[in-house]
């Protein structure tokens, strides 16, 4: 199953060049990095990155992630993945931009 995150540019670019990432500020203040499923993604970005440009959306699958990723309850009770170690580069299925149209993220085609 794939999950997914979303970076702004500084973050993708640091992850890149490090190899690994803890997250964002909120995922270091929460001490996991916070993940979305395809159904939640689209909320997610709305609720914490409106109007934001310059995201990237990257698929980690969760079978690479092993005991370190736990499913907890969180908005409105839903289970969301969270990840309890760094995120490493080698995690990433894939990555692409997430543009903003019109004030909304559009997001590909297909997810699962």
């Amino acid at each position: 199953m794939l999950i997914y995150k979303i970076f702004r540019g500084p973050e993708w670019a640091d992850l890149r060049a490090r190899g690994e990432t803890r997250g964002a500020p909120v995922d270091l203040g929460d001490g996991y990095v916070h993940f979305s499923t395809a159904e939640q993604a689209p909320e997610t970005a709305a609720r914490h990155f409106a109007g934001a440009e310059g995201l990237m959306l990257v698929a980690v699958e969760t079978d690479r992630l092993g005991d370190a990723l736990k499913w907890e309850p969180s908005r409105g009770g839903a289970l969301f993945p969270h990840l309890y170690r760094a995120l490493r580069l080698s995690d990433v299925v894939w990555a692409q931009p997430l543009p903003l149209v019109d004030g909304v993220h559009h997001f590909p085609a297909g997810l699962e």
